[in-house]
């Protein structure tokens, strides 16, 4: 096995790019009202190749006990629906003519958020809470923030048309 830091930039590049590769997709359907429902459920192709098939063929071939704790289940299936929530969510916001760059900053500024103060709430260290995790808060809202408002735009903007010519008097 690599190095879990070599594991975290893997999903980086592959969360960072998912967003405008599922626009792509939503909108390459070519069907505004059911693109987006479309593209989800390749997602969940997707899903059941990679998060499916590729398990089961690893376990099988290394031998593994077919042995499940029923809570740690459970708990997995609950962050599995949580995940696709989170999709279907994505390409909500797309539909809602959301740019997919602004989405996706919002969703990964928020997510470390939500997770900190989930984690948080979850092992009751309300009260070990010191000013760097706030600062690491507050910098998170204020990264998406300015992302979200200082984005470059395209200068692909197809030309205005030129001004029409008056007839000579």
């Amino acid at each position: 096995m690599g190095s879990w830091i070599g594991y975290a930039g893997m999903t980086v590049v592959c969360w960072g790019l998912y967003g405008l590769l599922l626009h792509a997709g939503a909108v390459g359907m070519g069907d505004p009202a059911h693109g987006r429902v479309k593209a989800f459920l390749f997602v969940g192709i997707a899903y059941f190749l990679v998060a499916v098939l590729a398990p089961l063929a690893l376990l099988w071939v290394q031998g593994a006990s077919w042995q499940f704790d029923k809570a740690a289940a459970g708990w997995s299936l609950v962050a599995g629906t949580v995940g696709a929530i989170g999709a279907f969510g994505v390409l909500l916001a797309f539909g809602a003519k959301g740019n997919p760059a602004v989405v996706m900053t919002l969703v990964f500024a928020g997510a470390p958020i939500v997770n900190g103060l989930a984690a948080v709430a979850k092992d009751g260290l309300w009260g070990e809470i010191r000013w760097p995790f706030v600062l690491g808060i507050a910098l998170a809202a204020a990264g998406g923030g300015l992302v979200t408002m200082y984005k470059p735009t395209s200068s692909h903007a197809p030309p205005s048309a030129p001004p029409a010519e008056e007839p000579a008097p």
